[in-house]
């Protein structure tokens, strides 16, 4: 005679159950994920808030929202964010700053903003990429990759930075450019995809630091 105990059908039960509680509790996951309780309540807030006015209660909300942002720095109209899991705690903006909006930011990934950073209207910074895949799905598993905007740097309206992108500190990014690599410092650059153009000189980066230019 065999010593195997036969399974008995309430065992069988219960595994089930476990395998079908375990689906449920990952899909709940993967549907909540993108919920941000305190973030929410902020945009709620903001969205009454016509833009360029109450800068300073503005960013106030941002911060209560769990938002590091420095001394002095004004967001100017609604954030728009997305990610998931506690994606306030990946944006990170210096002193000083000046956020204009529309403001787009993925935030898959870290982003950071140094000291004395203006950003214009329209801009987008995207931290999610995709690998390669085969040819029934190209877009594969996400890649993400953190922006970092350095101390001093403008971005200007409608600019496109993509994940992984480090814009070195005092450099300009011109209107509508699309930056798919890193910027050097103290650099003008443009175009689609954006180009180093020139260095800049002394006194634009003297005006840029001093919040000079929007």
């Amino acid at each position: 005679m065999s010593n195997l105990a036969p399974t008995s059908a309430h065992g069988g039960d219960e595994e089930i159950a476990t395998g079908t509680g375990t689906r449920i509790a990952r899909v709940l996951r993967t549907e909540i994920g993108s919920l941000h309780p305190r973030l929410s309540l902020a945009q709620l807030a903001v969205r009454a808030l016509p833009q360029l006015a109450f800068p300073y209660l503005r960013t106030a909300l941002y911060r209560l929202a769990g938002i590091s942002i420095g001394r002095r720095s004004l967001v100017a109209g609604r954030l728009d964010l997305i990610g998931t899991g506690r994606i306030e705690r990946r944006l990170r903006i210096g002193e000083d700053c000046w956020i204009n909006a529309p403001f787009f930011a993925d935030l898959t990934d870290q982003i950071t903003l140094g000291d004395h950073v203006t950003i214009g209207h329209h801009v987008v910074l995207v931290t999610a990429d995709h690998e390669e895949g085969p040819s029934a799905h190209r877009a594969g598993a996400v890649d993400p990759a953190p922006i970092v905007i350095g101390n001093g740097c403008w971005i200007a309206s409608r600019v496109t930075i993509l994940p992984g992108v480090t814009i070195g500190d005092g450099s300009i990014v011109g209107a509508g450019s699309l930056v798919t690599r890193d910027v050097p410092p103290d650099t003008l650059a443009v175009g689609v995809p954006a180009r180093p153009l020139r260095k800049l000189g002394a006194q634009e980066l003297k005006a840029l630091r001093s919040g000079g230019i929007r």
